[in-house]
């Protein structure tokens, strides 16, 4: 969007100013001086010149204003820096609110209201006067900075939104080809690792079978095992990655995978320190892996160091194999399909990190890769902190400035009265109302609370004070403070910015017990935390308003019935504040329609990068079953029935037949005309592709799944999953799936939408259908329990 011109506001503040002064003098005929005018022209160019900068320096601007006016007032008649003074100062803060952080905002705005009023106090003495034009200015910048700060909220909000559909978008082209990758790196070692041991120890067996006949044995045995292994490993390829939970430390599984190593006859020595689970953990198992496979393929017998230290700078990883044997025959040497140089760079490449490899002096293979180290936590920035000590010396300093011809000329005594003037007393009032508009936000019913008693203390305060200005101007100011609390809780009544402690966000009805095939059930809470009710909220708020504005009256006397000061009083209060509540339903209703479009859109990307990224998982598994396995298991039958050189010819076969299926992978890249529908296999899919958007999401399965489902519940399962995790929001969620006596539960927490109606409503369907129950409660969780009835015969393999 084309952003306005900067030069306009300034320009017509400036047309307004010469209305008012000089123009109104001019119309009745009182000439200014030259001197007059020389410094008012001065004045109006400096504020006009620098608030055309405002965007761009937007403390500076406020400052130059703020000061330029002030130096004006004095020599200048009244009126003559009146609209550059109020409104060009307010432009100012505006662009400092919009274009700043909340705490420069607030800094800004109150030292400018104390900057101010101190500056009063060194001209006029607020003894004599009410001071109820510093409390109407102080008013304006705090109406002015949260108007800016709640615009900048919502274009930040926008931006948001905005960045996050496009990130959706680019995730939604990316996953599936990232489902492939995974798939093919996952299906190079798994034939790099395990099939070409058996063919290594197969040929080792065969060659040495005159000599060390025990040897043929224990390469039948081994052999078995590595095949189960190969189907175990090939089915985890298939099914959703495990938790982090299920998977032993990083260190337990290097060495495990050298142990593997040595017992396939391959000396290799291994120093590592501790690493932590992630990226660099898995990366550096990927890396130790595919060179120590390639050793024992190229230089079987020749020893082998494996080095790993984790820094805090780096991590580097060493992989050294010496130089082949004299006569010993490399079996696996012509296994290799290519790909284990390119692989062995992409892991370390996705982990942040660079791998070089290359020959040794004495003929061997050294494999480097250098990755991140600690990752160290988010710490205290010494410049941030240092920047905010001198914005609030900086501040301090031009607050105090007024207060130097004081300390420093006057030293004269000046006589004080015992009693408060008015406008201290609404300057403490409406100050204690601006902070009972900061806790609307984190404690509703504290806030209206604390704004319904300051509002009833406002006649009190004129009273004490001796105000003898227009009587219902303080009623009005402390209805300002209430007018804005209502039109700025329509986002938080739409769930915008709930308080961590409220229970729904959204507001199902409390105390509801329903039971059913289908229905809700929820447990009662307590509305601690919560906003008020409408009703109640803007009632509360007339009847308070309606009895200030009485007492004011009342207390000023006037000849009319009390009656009818109260109607007058109720006629003048509920327009006004029911205007404020409906101004805040609908920006809350505005808010909520923008957050639904946004998530509708949000969830459709998601299910369709899931649905193409299960269409490839399906479509390289069915490569699976149909090729690889059938060949590992002929692996398997030849090995249990004491065939060696047929073991080893069924092996090669199989590494054959996955580098043909890793060739169609890489080949055949366009999306099937048909996707399948997901099942829960394709949770981690989901789970992924949340990631990917910014939202974080562990999926755990209990070991009590059972391994086949009906294939409606595995159905009707992944689709209300797929539901929950779609209803937005950027808490962490997790979610759960265990069955019980013949049901399986999904609970999910972290939810706040969970009972939202449209929410419900679909996940109703979802599992009434299948004679399901859904549950609410406590807080953000959502509890779906399916019953596991015999399907139709079409079941799914975990």
């Amino acid at each position: 969007m084309k952003r306005n011109d900067d030069r306009l506001e300034p320009v017509l503040l400036l047309c307004a100013q010469a209305l008012v002064w000089p123009g109104a003098a001019l119309m009745r005929g009182d000439i200014p001086s030259a001197s007059a005018l020389l410094v008012a022209a001065l004045v109006a160019g400096s504020v006009t010149g620098v608030l055309t900068l405002r965007r761009s320096r937007p403390v500076a601007a406020l400052v130059v204003v703020a000061a330029s006016c002030a130096l004006g007032a004095g020599p200048l008649p009244a009126g003559a820096t009146a609209v550059l003074g109020t409104a060009g100062v307010a432009l100012a803060l505006w662009a400092v609110a919009t274009g700043r952080d909340t705490f420069t905002t607030l800094l800004c705005g109150t030292s400018l209201a104390v900057w101010q009023l101190l500056h009063g106090l060194t001209l006029h003495r607020l003894s004599d006067r009410d001071g109820v034009d510093l409390v109407l200015t102080a008013l304006l910048y705090a109406t002015t900075c949260g108007a800016g700060l709640l615009t900048r909220r919502a274009r930040r909000t926008r931006q948001a939104s905005e960045h996050l559909l496009r990130r959706a978008e680019s995730e939604r082209h990316r996953l599936p080809a990232v489902e492939r990758r995974r798939m093919e790196r996952e299906l190079h070692d798994v034939s790099a690792h395990h099939l070409t041991a058996v063919v290594v120890t197969a040929g080792a067996a065969l060659g040495l079978r005159e000599t060390r006949p025990e040897l043929g044995d224990k390469a039948l045995r081994f052999a078995v095992e590595t095949g189960h292994e190969v189907t175990r490993a090939l089915g985890a390829v298939r099914a959703p990655a495990p938790s982090a939970a299920d998977l032993p430390a990083p260190e337990e599984r290097l060495l495990g995978l050298v142990a593997g190593f040595r017992r396939i006859g391959q000396p290799v020595d291994c120093e590592t320190d501790p690493l932590p689970e992630g990226a660099v953990a898995d990366a550096v198992y990927g890396i130790v892996r595919e060179a120590l496979t390639n050793g024992a393929r190229y230089a079987p017998g020749a020893p082998t160091r494996v080095r790993c230290r984790y820094g805090d700078d780096r991590t580097d990883v060493v992989v050294t194999s010496g130089a082949p044997l004299p006569g010993t025959p490399a079996h696996g040497a012509d296994l290799g399909g290519g790909r284990g140089q390119g692989i062995l760079r992409s892991r370390a490449r996705e982990a942040g990190g660079t791998l070089t490899t290359g020959p040794t002096a004495d003929g061997g293979w050294e494999v480097r890769a250098v990755l991140p180290g600690r990752t160290a936590g988010p710490a205290d920035r010494p410049g941030a902190r240092g920047y905010r000590v001198a914005q609030v010396t900086a501040a301090a300093g031009l607050v105090l400035q007024p207060l130097l011809p004081v300390v420093a000329i006057r030293a004269e005594e000046t006589p004080t009265g015992s009693s408060l003037s008015a406008g201290v007393l609404f300057a403490l009032l409406a100050a204690g109302q601006a902070v009972a508009l900061l806790w609307l936000r984190r404690a509703p019913r504290t806030a209206y609370g604390a704004l319904a008693v300051l509002a009833l203390l406002w006649p009190v305060a004129a009273a004490a004070g001796d105000y003898t200005g227009p009587v219902l101007l303080p009623p009005a100011l402390s209805m300002l403070a209430t007018c804005a609390a209502l039109a700025s809780d329509g986002p938080l009544r739409s769930g915008e910015g709930w308080s961590r402690s409220s229970p729904r966000p959204f507001g199902a009805p409390v105390g509801q017990s329903t039971q059913g095939r289908g229905e809700l059930r929820e447990r009662p809470r307590r509305l601690r935390g919560r906003p008020l009710t409408l009703p109640r909220t803007l009632t509360g708020a007339i009847a308070v308003h309606t009895a200030a504005v009485t007492a004011a009256v009342s207390d000023r006397g006037t000849g009319v019935p009390a009656w009818a000061v109260v109607v007058a009083a109720l006629a003048g209060t509920v327009p006004g504040l029911s205007a404020a509540h409906r101004v805040g339903t609908l920006r809350g209703r505005r808010l909520q329609d923008a957050r639904t479009a946004r998530d509708g859109r949000l969830g459709a990307l998601t299910g369709e990068a899931v649905r193409d990224a299960w269409a490839e998982r399906r479509r390289i598994a069915g490569g699976l079953e149909t090729t690889v396995l059938a060949r590992t298991a002929d692996m398997v039958a030849e090995a249990e029935a004491g065939r060696l050189e047929a073991t080893a010819e069924r092996a090669r076969e199989a590494l054959a037949a996955m580098r043909a299926l890793l060739d169609a992978v890489r080949d055949d890249e366009e999306r099937p005309a048909l996707r399948p529908q997901p099942t829960l296999q394709a949770l981690d899919l989901l789970a992924r592709q949340c990631r990917a958007t910014g939202r974080e999401v562990d999926i755990r399965l209990t070991g009590r799944v059972p391994e086949r489902l009906p294939a409606a519940v595995d159905l009707a399962a992944y689709h209300a999953a797929e539901t929950v995790l779609a209803t937005g929001g950027d808490r962490p969620t997790a979610l759960e799936l265990d069955a019980a006596d013949g049901t399986l539960t999904i609970t999910a927490t972290g939810i706040p939408s969970a009972a939202h109606p449209a929410v419900r409503e679909r996940l109703v369907a979802r599992v009434e259908a299948l004679d399901g129950t859904l549950t609410t409660g406590p807080a953000d969780t959502v509890r779906l329990l399916l019953p596991l009835a015999p399907g139709d015969g079409e079941e799914r393999e975990r």
